[in-house]
């Protein structure tokens, strides 16, 4: 787990430092108000989601209790990345050893893939409400979306415990390593190594096949029976309604899984450092955003049910 550097004459565990984003110290303040004003906004945007839902009873329906739970994984997915990234965009470079590394890259991985998951589920969820609207309520049981939840989180668990496992029995050679990213990262961490990674890439390549292409094929097979069922929808007003309240679900799962497969499915040939690091800030940083913007300002009953809940929160407050 621990490698020495005798050509460095240094000696101690392996640390890991990140390349910070620019030298230049009117930069590294922007960028600073620039991340953290991004990081805010992502918690307070997601938090006001799970907040409606909680505080609103019209909203306690599976497509809300899955777009909570997607809430709470975007606060943890960027929370594991932002506070650390942040605190090295000033200064000195802050080394982090060799098991904080490994921590994060399992909680990193752990949560972008439940989000991968979750994504899928609330495809099938608009699959059997659009589809099957007379049996939707016997379908789509509170027991059953708990069950979904749990076995996305559990899957998620246990491929990133496998995967973090076998990354880190490699050995890095030196004593302090820079890690072309902001975070520990699967495959900047990969670069690093000074072993033969192939057996390496070839997990992650599964596991990306798993985590990636698998719920997007399904996404996109929801998708062609949801069209197929909203086509044949009589009313324009109908259809209008219907496709207003996919497109939302669908433009986020594009995002995120086109970023993240660039990232994690193109061939290690053909991969960039410094683009993967460019594209790793819009799935850590743009679609976390994107999802309370989208699903608020092209929802009425969110909107609806947060205006209800802050004038609720008011009225208390003053009584």
């Amino acid at each position: 787990m621990f490698a020495w550097s005798p050509d460095l004459n240094q000696s101690g565990p392996t640390e890991f430092v990140f390349r910070v984003f620019t030298a230049v110290p009117e930069l590294q303040a922007l960028l600073l108000l620039l991340f953290l004003l991004l990081y805010l906004m992502i918690l307070c945007g997601n938090t006001a989601i799970i907040w409606a839902v909680r505080a609103h009873s019209s909203l306690r329906t599976p497509m809300y209790f899955f777009l909570s739970n997607l809430s709470f994984l975007e606060i943890g997915y960027t929370s594991v990345v932002a506070p650390l990234m942040l605190s090295n965009i000033l200064g000195a470079q802050k080394p982090i050893p060799l098991a904080g590394c490994g921590a994060q890259m399992f909680f990193f991985v752990t949560l972008g893939s439940t989000d991968c998951f979750l994504l899928a589920v609330m495809a099938y969820d608009r699959y059997v409400a659009i589809c099957h609207p007379l049996h939707y309520a016997l379908i789509m049981t509170q027991k059953l979306c708990v069950q979904m939840v749990v076995c996305a989180l559990g899957l998620a668990l246990f491929l990133s415990l496998q995967l973090t496992s076998l990354i880190f029995t490699l050995p890095f050679c030196g004593h302090r390593r820079e890690i072309n990213h902001f975070l520990c990262d699967v495959p900047p961490v990969l670069w690093l190594a000074c072993a033969d990674t192939r057996v390496h890439q070839a997990v992650l390549y599964v596991v990306g096949v798993l985590v990636l292409t698998v719920p997007f094929l399904l996404v996109c097979v929801s998708y062609v029976f949801i069209t197929s069922a909203i086509l044949r929808i009589r009313s324009a007003e109908g259809r209008r309604r219907a496709f207003s309240t996919c497109s939302s679900h669908l433009a986020v799962v594009l995002l995120q899984y086109g970023c993240c497969s660039l990232v994690y499915l193109r061939p290690r040939s053909s991969t960039s450092e410094d683009e993967d690091r460019q594209i790793a800030l819009v799935y850590t940083f743009v679609t976390p955003l994107l999802n309370p913007l989208i699903y608020t300002l092209r929802n009425k009953d969110v909107k609806g049910a947060l205006r209800s809940a802050i004038i609720s929160k008011a009225a208390s407050d003053t009584n």
